[in-house]
């Protein structure tokens, strides 16, 4: 109760400045009330969605939606709020010096209509971006070609391509015919193998059976291949029993059967061409900040040999930083995503790549290398929480794997 009223007290003072400069920009009444309005419902909504409206932490699109909306309001008004608070220390100021040095009585100046005017264009900006992340740009899906040599990999596999997919989080899904087009643009690469690094669910294994037959579809000529992310464990939801949790993850782990995945748990398998293999290695998830450590990186390369060509699937980033690249094996090639790029950024090719998950994740999208390997970071297919993406986009990764060095 506490927290919901330290909510309003808050988002009450921020949408007062916000009201406060749309009153200042414009004098027409009915723009006012509803100003007030849409306050009062996404506040209202906020509230229901999240303390009423669904089960405990359990995300579903009204959930993600409410956050959401709510999320390009306050933008609006955060960008609002140090400006006209600005002027108001000034029109202060002024206020008591007329009041101290000419010893007339007290009076403020009124806003200047030119800074609401200012502050509303830059409020728009955010906020703009924020609603056209919710309409267009979740489903705004690019393929990320890249290719990596290595000067040890099996003759038979120069030109291996590989499509990576990553956070698919489909219990937030809400558009089947954009997801079909994402899939459809998944098998369009027609690469070699496809591989899927983890959080296929937001909580339960329910979420995935209405998309079962979409991602069912996917297909490649060495097969699609799994591993399970932090979120598809049910951790993050309240179940009656430890079983009905444990039978959660079962159904999950026979569902990617029936969809034709082979699902990696602390597992390897090796990909054969004219005599010559490369080892795939899949691990349950491993983070480090509160995230489950489940993965075991011994175990699942035991039946590998140090000399074999490497790829290891882990869905944490964090897992390649603090274990993999010091491990005495050598993983040539790491696949994870985990960051979904935090769904906000802002990247230009060769100019800038930036997102605030950069100050949790050092390795948080695209192509790394460290003491002579790799990994890719793939930014998610789909979202979680924020039902939307600005300027981190959803993505389709394709690697193509070449004997030889950068040079050759």
């Amino acid at each position: 109760m506490v927290r919901w009223i330290i909510f309003i007290l808050i988002y009450s003072l921020f949408s007062f400045y916000g009201f406060q400069a749309v009153k200042t920009v414009t004098k027409t009444t009915w723009i006012h009330y509803l100003f007030i309005a849409i306050a009062l419902i996404i506040a209202g909504n906020f509230i229901y969605q999240f303390s009423i409206g669904s089960e405990g932490r359990v995300l579903n699109p009204a959930k993600s939606y409410a956050f959401g909306f709510l999320l390009a309001f306050m933008s609006l008004n955060l960008v609002i709020v140090p400006i006209l608070l600005g002027e108001d220390i000034v029109r202060t100021v002024l206020g008591l010096y007329d009041k101290v040095v000419t010893k007339e009585s007290f009076y403020m100046p009124s806003r200047r209509k030119f800074i609401s005017q200012i502050a509303l264009g830059l409020a728009a900006i955010p906020f703009s971006s924020l609603l056209y992340g919710m309409y267009k740009g979740k489903y705004r899906f690019r393929v990320l070609d890249y290719t990596l040599h290595f000067e040890d990999l099996p003759d038979a596999f120069d030109g291996y391509r590989i499509t990576q997919i990553s956070d698919i989080h489909s219990g937030s899904f809400d558009n089947r015919e954009k997801i079909e087009y994402g899939v459809d643009l998944i098998n369009q690469q027609q690469s070699d193998v496809i591989m899927f690094t983890g959080d296929m669910v937001n909580n339960k294994a329910s979420e995935m059976v209405p998309w079962k037959d979409v991602f069912g579809t996917l297909k490649a000529k060495d097969g699609v291949f799994s591993v399970l992310g932090n979120h598809d464990y049910g951790d993050y939801v309240s179940w009656q029993s430890e079983s009905d949790k444990t039978k959660n993850l079962d159904d999950l782990k026979a569902l990617q059967k029936e969809m034709g995945y082979d699902l990696l748990l602390n597992e390897s398998r090796f990909i054969e061409r004219n005599g010559q293999r490369i080892a795939l290695v899949g691990v349950e998830n491993w983070g480090k900040g509160g995230f489950k450590k489940a993965g075991d990186l011994k175990k699942a390369s035991q039946n590998v040999s140090p000399n074999d060509f490497k790829i290891l699937m882990s869905h944490d980033p964090s897992h390649w930083e603090e274990e993999v690249i010091k491990d005495d094996y050598h993983y040539h090639l790491t696949l994870s995503g985990h960051t979904h790029g935090m769904q906000f950024g802002i990247e230009i090719p060769g100019w800038i790549k930036w997102s605030p998950v950069k100050w949790r994740y050092k390795y948080w999208a695209g192509i790394y290398q460290e003491l002579g390997q790799y990994i890719n970071v793939n930014r998610g297919f789909g979202y979680l929480g924020y039902p939307g993406r600005v300027g981190i986009w959803p993505e389709v990764t394709v690697i193509t794997l070449k004997k030889g060095t950068n040079n050759a």
